[in-house]
């Protein structure tokens, strides 16, 4: 068996805001919470963990691989909560998707400043 991806720790000033916004966006389910974290759980068993960092901590990048019809969704929500999202990481394409590898992407940012993509096709 190859390494799996099981979870990973989101740094986030205020876990409860991040974890409704991955809730919310990601269509995640919750899952038991321990300790410092707020717990989610996406397709796969994945583990997303919201916890307030001990120090300040850099944005880091995060992409998911959803439906067309997730992405809709996403987008709506995107549209409707007036949050800003770009067809592009270097964000210049305001309030625009794109067409890259065969599917739709967008990028934006989570509440605590990560920046999110979607993206309807993988890359590889």
């Amino acid at each position: 068996m190859t390494a799996r991806f099981n979870h990973t720790i989101i740094a986030a000033n205020d876990p409860e805001t991040s974890a409704r916004f991955y809730r919310d966006v990601m269509e995640a389910d919750d899952a038991p919470h321990w300790g410092p974290f707020i717990n989610l759980t996406l397709d796969g068993g994945v583990l997303l963990q919201f916890a307030a960092p001990p120090s300040d901590f850099s944005p880091q990048h995060y992409a998911f691989l959803v439906s067309d019809d997730h992405f809709d969704r996403a987008l709506d929500y995107l549209r409707h909560h007036e949050l800003d999202y770009w067809a592009d990481p270097q964000r210049q394409s305001l309030h625009s998707t794109n067409t890259e590898h065969g599917g739709r992407g967008v990028y934006f940012l989570d509440p605590a400043g990560h920046y999110l993509e979607l993206t309807t096709q993988p890359y590889v």
